[in-house]
């Protein structure tokens, strides 16, 4: 089993604010990614519930390198490019499936048109998650701000709302997940 608190060490100092975000934030998407793996599982979809428990814990690992105060990333880049950031950080230390959740959960999945239409500081291709730990970890991060943390999950009307700003094609792929996992 991956010692996931062991890679975060790497990039976090404990007791620090920014930490706290990430752990909390992390440790919730990760129950409820868990949760539903196991009810699929229990389904007979074909599912890696440990690795969907791992890469729950590292989705947002590169927030560190960001500029985003409200959350106590004190870096350089673009949130927006965390996932891309968290991705190489996981790619150095030979993880490539959980390089490709960091990547590929942001928002609903960000597809080219996406990057192309809004104009993204994020390389020009599809950034839709792939698999269903992918697409399962995207959907559970969706439902828990870094913002407000500790707090029960967010209602699908208001996951729904929150998600409209970007667009029918991001509502609509997140409608999508919604299908494929139920309601959480």
């Amino acid at each position: 089993m991956l010692d996931c608190d062991a890679i975060i060490k790497r990039y976090y100092r404990q007791g620090t604010p920014l930490y706290r975000t990430l752990t909390v934030h992390s440790r919730q998407v990760a129950g409820l990614a868990s949760g539903l793996a196991r009810r699929l599982a229990s389904r007979g979809v074909a599912v890696d519930t440990d690795f969907v428990g791992e890469a729950s814990l590292l989705h947002d690992i590169g927030i560190f390198l960001t500029d985003a105060d409200g959350i106590h990333c004190h870096g350089t880049e673009p949130y927006i490019c965390h996932g891309l950031l968290g991705a190489e950080l996981l790619r150095d230390l030979g993880l490539p499936r959980h390089a490709g959740v960091c990547e590929r959960h942001t928002g609903a999945g960000l597809s080219l048109a996406d990057i192309v239409g809004q104009q993204l500081p994020l390389p020009v291709r599809d950034m839709v998650p792939l698999t269903v730990e992918e697409r399962l970890i995207c959907y559970a991060d969706k439902f828990f701000s870094k913002t407000h943390l500790g707090e029960p999950p967010r209602t699908l009307a208001r996951v729904r709302q929150s998600l409209a700003k970007f667009g029918d094609t991001t509502l609509a792929r997140f409608e999508a997940l919604v299908d494929e996992f139920g309601e959480p």
